[in-house]
């Protein structure tokens, strides 16, 4: 649990972080769209998010509207398949995307002090873990 909470608490920090910020607020699907499209290999389509992310092309396409509004990405009839939009990084995407990657490493950074009470508190889940496990392994001979 305190491993979840940290997790959530260096995401709430980033996005806070991202928030005071001049720039947009994106969505949590927008982000997602971005992060799918920016850090897997393109091609990308409409029809590809969508299944990718489990979620109706009319979402994707809403989402990439506000996308391509902001200049953070771009669609492009494909040329082979005319049925086909492609989904397009930018210039623009992709400095956003490493201005927030910046966010999140420094909501990561451990201050020296906030390191010494992890590394006590996972020395205190480890002891407790290792009694538990002798515990049992006392007992398990017993009830056989």
């Amino acid at each position: 649990m305190a491993r979840n909470l940290k997790a959530l608490g260096l995401w709430r920090t980033a996005l806070v972080a991202s928030v005071r910020q001049d720039g947009p607020d994106l969505s949590a699907r927008q982000m997602a769209i971005m992060l799918q499209v920016y850090l897997t290999d393109p091609p990308h389509t409409v029809r590809g998010l969508a299944g990718m992310l489990n979620i109706s092309k009319p979402a994707v396409t809403r989402a990439l509207d506000r996308l391509s509004l902001l200049g953070f990405a771009k669609r492009k009839r494909d040329t082979e398949d005319k049925r086909n939009v492609l989904v397009q990084r930018t210039v623009k995407g992709s400095v956003f995307l490493s201005d927030f990657a910046e966010l999140v490493i420094q909501a990561g950074a451990v201050a020296p002090e906030d390191m010494a009470v992890v590394k006590a508190e996972e020395e205190l889940a480890a002891a407790a873990k290792a009694r538990l496990e002798a515990e049992l392994r006392v007992k398990a001979p017993a009830d056989a």
